[in-house]
């Protein structure tokens, strides 16, 4: 089970779980909103670039964006850096329950016109639950094309 607490910053290591047999999730610290120390921030930060540089059997990224206060530098550092390393990635904005139709539509446009996404990032609510199966089949199809990467090398 991932813990989990109010305030970010609880994650401050990689932690795998194993999903369904089959593949890894794989929690990152989140370093965007946590309350900690700039230089522990960096180091998570130095962490995160390592292992999506180095890590052959990565499939892909989730990102996830708090839609309340739209991208930060740091999120932007990070899709920079997933872009660089040609990293399969999904980005979903989080808390949509915390938001009208309207402020969650004008923050989806922006987010994929910023980022240059194909299609408009998810939102997602895991207190009401939507988007959800969104995210779930968003993964499985990242693992799926890793997969036929590998079968075609």
């Amino acid at each position: 089970m991932a813990k989990v607490a109010k305030a970010p910053g609880k994650t401050r290591t990689l932690n795998f779980f194993l999903i369904n047999r089959s593949f890894y999730l794989v929690d990152l610290p989140g370093y965007g909103y946590a309350k900690v120390g700039r230089q522990l921030r960096e180091e998570w930060g130095k962490a995160l670039g390592q292992y999506i540089a180095t890590e052959e059997r990565l499939a892909g990224v989730v990102a996830l964006v708090d839609i309340r206060h739209g991208l930060t530098v740091r999120d932007r550092d990070l899709q920079d850096l997933l872009v660089g390393a040609s990293c399969d990635r999904e980005v979903v904005l989080t808390k949509a329950d915390k938001v009208g139709r309207g402020q969650r539509a004008k923050m989806q446009q922006a987010v994929q016109r910023e980022l240059g996404l194909h299609v408009p990032p998810m939102a997602v609510s895991v207190r009401t639950g939507e988007g959800r199966r969104e995210v779930l089949t968003g993964i499985d199809d990242m693992v799926s094309r890793w997969r036929e990467r590998q079968r075609s090398e």
